[in-house]
């Protein structure tokens, strides 16, 4: 007779939730093709929306995203960099990773306010052209990363994406207004 296992009341990601991935992948390694990172995020962006509807879809998408930029600050970066340092320290981890290439447009780092383009984005680079952003969990990642290094609410805003005609994407970042 098999044991049941419990079951969790409310699921909260911890960084030990990832694994031990040299352990368990010892021949496939930590490495996936960005087509199954894409079949995983628009299969599961297509049920949502079908029960929740693309608005209330793209909010939580957002959220996915700020957590994940919250851990991967706390986990994979050092917070403690003056803002010229710790943006570089940015842009190497983004492309050691393969999620895209981070450059910096314009801005203050010393507010944290500024407008960034990722290229090669994980997301939707050589998505065909389909006149919208799609890129709300770049959004919430971007946000995410931010207020871990800060302490304070962010919010990037992708003004222009591959889908919506342009080669990279690029997002408005700012403090976020405290109602």
């Amino acid at each position: 007779m098999t044991q049941s296992l419990p079951i969790r009341q409310r699921y909260r990601f911890t960084w030990n939730d990832l694994g031990d991935i040299a352990q368990g992948r010892p021949h496939l390694g930590p490495l996936l093709p960005v087509a199954v990172y894409r079949l995983v995020q628009y299969t599961m962006k297509e049920v949502l929306e079908a029960e929740f509807g693309p608005e209330k879809t793209g909010r939580i998408f957002v959220a996915a995203g700020r957590r994940a930029g919250q851990e991967f600050c706390q986990n994979l970066l050092d917070p403690s960099l003056e803002p010229d340092a710790f943006l570089a320290q940015f842009q190497a981890k983004l492309k050691e990773l393969a999620i895209g290439i981070l450059r910096l447009e314009r801005g203050d780092l010393g507010n944290i306010e500024f407008l960034l383009n990722v290229s090669e984005d994980l997301d939707c680079s050589g998505l065909p052209c389909t006149n919208e952003v799609v890129c709300q969990y770049d959004e919430g990642f971007i946000a995410g990363v931010f207020e871990a290094y800060t302490g304070r609410p962010y919010v990037a805003k992708e003004i222009d994406c591959w889908a919506s005609g342009d080669r990279v994407c690029r997002f408005q970042v700012t403090k976020r207004q405290e109602p």
